[in-house]
């Protein structure tokens, strides 16, 4: 069976990944910091879905434990098969009243392992000629929203780049552009979740990524309400963008 490893996995959007992927009859390498939940996920989805489900804890602003994940992405006796680059988190605060150091976590997560984690596994699937990978970045890429929007923005090229530099090596790259979506991550952040139509189901998101996934799609927008907003964003001076400060953290 194929193997899918996602970052991110013991909840929300990366925790549907998961499901979704071993429905599909993925085996799954997990990969987040909290042990105890990667193994209740895993023992989850081994019984659901009879599928293999191997635990990699790993922090990965953590320069060595993150080299620990792209070993495991960059095996040749193991090949992964799909990377879903999914972990992440957001501030509450704007960008000068941050601390520096939340700031640089935020990047390392958001940026640097996306930027490593994807030279690893293009290098294994460009040599196989095969091989998927998934980044997470979000509506607010379209945004000028502070040093979250940027580092979206960077997913959102990078991926792009990607995608039309690896297709003839046998490799597909989406971006996933979430808009808000009910997960955990907004609790993290000790904002309050909102409802309404901008507000997306997990299950809902991630299905319509695979959709475009398998359609070999460099960008997944999904939901209609999003599709329109960053149709918008593209025509709209940066000046009146910046009003929009609540559209777009997934």
């Amino acid at each position: 069976m194929p193997t899918a490893l996602v970052t991110g996995a013991t909840a929300g959007i990366g925790l549907e990944f998961a499901r979704q992927l071993a429905a599909r009859g993925h085996d799954l390498v997990l990969v987040a910091r909290d042990t105890e939940r990667l193994e209740a996920v895993a023992g989850e989805l081994r019984a659901t879905y009879g599928v293999g489900a191997e635990v990699l804890a790993a922090d990965l602003v953590d320069r060595a434990q993150l080299a620990v994940v792209e070993a495991r992405v960059a095996s040749l006796d193991r090949p992964v098969d799909l990377l879903v680059n999914n972990a992440g988190f957001g501030l509450k605060k704007r960008f000068g009243d941050n601390d520096v150091e939340q700031e640089q976590a935020m990047l390392d997560v958001l940026v640097v392992a996306v930027m490593r984690l994807c030279h690893a596994a293009l290098g294994a699937m460009s040599a196989r000629g095969r091989g998927g990978i998934i980044n997470v970045s979000s509506v607010a890429a379209f945004l000028p929203r502070g040093s979250y929007s940027a580092a979206k923005a960077y997913v959102n090229s990078f991926g792009t780049w990607a995608a039309n530099e690896y297709r003839g090596r046998g490799v597909t790259v989406t971006t996933l552009c979430p808009g808000f979506t009910k997960t955990e991550f907004h609790q993290r952040m000790d904002v309050r979740r909102g409802t309404g139509y901008l507000w997306l189901e997990a299950d809902f998101l991630v299905a319509e990524c695979l959709k475009d996934f398998d359609k070999g799609k460099t960008l997944s927008v999904p939901g209609g309400q999003y599709k329109a907003i960053t149709a918008i964003t593209r025509m709209v001076p940066t000046r009146i963008s910046q009003r929009f400060q609540n559209v777009g953290r997934r």
